[in-house]
């Protein structure tokens, strides 16, 4: 058996041709030929993303919906606080127009005796300033009166106490005021108390000018029936 020479190392064999140089240099792979392979994390890295904003979106349409339920709400309890707040007021104002009509109807009897004194002139002195004062402040509360003679006889706010005929009217009228009539606004608290007139029975109907057919136009008649 052969025995190895101590002090040489075996070199690696080289090509005919071949320098020094390339047998101490190995070959290696030309990187330039080949791709990087892509990293197996990036692709469920993007999936992740995706799903994260999938999710995103779902809960942004989720508080528009919330958001459009909530506003709807506070408008429709905006608009029944509105419709209170008007039957409040309106209840207001008619539980006070009741009250002062109320308070008013306790002092017609009052205004009554104060009118027929002034008729009979015994509203002087001290007297007449007290009833002016009264009266004044009636008004400022807004009673009206009201009744005329010769107006025509209105049942919703005529009373008739009297009734008669005349001549000389050709429709119902109020020919003397037995005591005039009181309202507040639109609201009449008492209607005006009268005596009427309706056209005499019978009575020949006037012309437009006025007047009623003569004798000598009623011949005139007969002439021409003839």
């Amino acid at each position: 058996m052969p025995e190895e020479t101590a002090g040489f190392e075996e070199k690696p064999e080289v090509p005919n041709g071949a320098t020094p140089e390339d047998a101490a240099e190995p070959k290696t792979a030309d990187s330039s030929s080949e791709e990087p392979a892509a990293p197996a994390g990036d692709s469920g890295a993007q999936s992740d993303a995706q799903d994260a904003n999938a999710a995103l979106v779902a809960q942004l349409d989720q508080t528009r919906t919330a958001l459009a339920e909530r506003t709807g709400d506070l408008q429709r309890l905006q608009a029944e606080y509105q419709n209170y707040r008007r039957r409040v007021e309106r209840d207001r104002i008619a539980v006070k127009e009741i009250a002062v009509a109320n308070l008013l109807s306790e002092l017609l009897p009052t205004l009554d005796d104060i009118g027929r004194a002034r008729d009979h002139g015994e509203l002087v002195g001290g007297f007449k300033s007290v009833a002016e004062s009264l009266e004044t402040a009636a008004a400022k509360l807004g009673l009206q009166q009201f009744g005329k003679e010769g107006e025509p006889f209105d049942p919703t706010i005529h009373e008739a106490l009297m009734h008669s005929y005349a001549p000389d009217v050709t429709e119902t009228t109020c020919v003397a005021i037995l005591q005039p009539g009181y309202r507040i606004g639109e609201r009449t608290i008492r209607p005006a108390r009268v005596a009427v007139a309706e056209p005499q029975p019978g009575a020949a109907p006037k012309s437009e000018s006025g007047e009623g057919d003569t004798p000598a136009d009623k011949d005139a008649d007969a002439a021409d029936k003839g």
